[in-house]
């Protein structure tokens, strides 16, 4: 539970896993590895957030749609193992910015979510990872985040 602690220290709460948005499933294990399907920022349901980053959703509010979409990825870990203390190490992230052609701080957009790993995580939060600006995403969402997990 020293996870679960760390994130009620910071007043982060896991919600209920978002129901996939089209035929695959939230999380695969193969072996020691969890591969996880793209989460975005859905909160108690619903999109927080709609649009093109540099557009309709500004820098500062697309981060915050990384840091969710990662909390939605932990709540992911959480039911397919049971405790977040059995995470060993956030692998890799991989982000998807859906911007605005002139925007090109997608990696500062991502570091939403990378950060947020590491405050929970501390080393073990630390990951590889790529950050990627795209044309559209589903649901028209700002951002979305998917994650390679080895557990214990």
């Amino acid at each position: 539970m020293q996870i679960e602690n760390r994130l009620a220290e910071i007043g982060v709460t896991l919600p209920n896993v978002p129901k996939p948005v089209a035929s695959y499933l939230p999380v695969v294990r193969s072996g020691n590895l969890l591969f996880l399907s793209g989460q975005l920022c859905t909160v108690a349901g619903e999109l927080k957030y709609q649009g093109k980053v540099g557009k309709e959703v500004s820098l500062e509010d697309a981060c915050q749609a990384a840091k969710i979409a990662a909390i939605n990825s932990l709540a992911v870990i959480k039911q397919q193992v049971g405790s977040l203390d059995k995470v060993k190490r956030i692998v890799k992230v991989v982000g998807y910015v859906a911007s605005d052609p002139s925007f090109s701080d997608q990696p500062k957009v991502i570091n939403g979510a990378s950060d947020f790993l590491v405050e929970v995580f501390g080393d073990k939060g630390s990951h590889a990872r790529s950050a990627v600006g795209v044309a559209a995403l589903p649901l028209n969402v700002p951002v979305e985040v998917e994650m390679i997990v080895e557990i214990e």
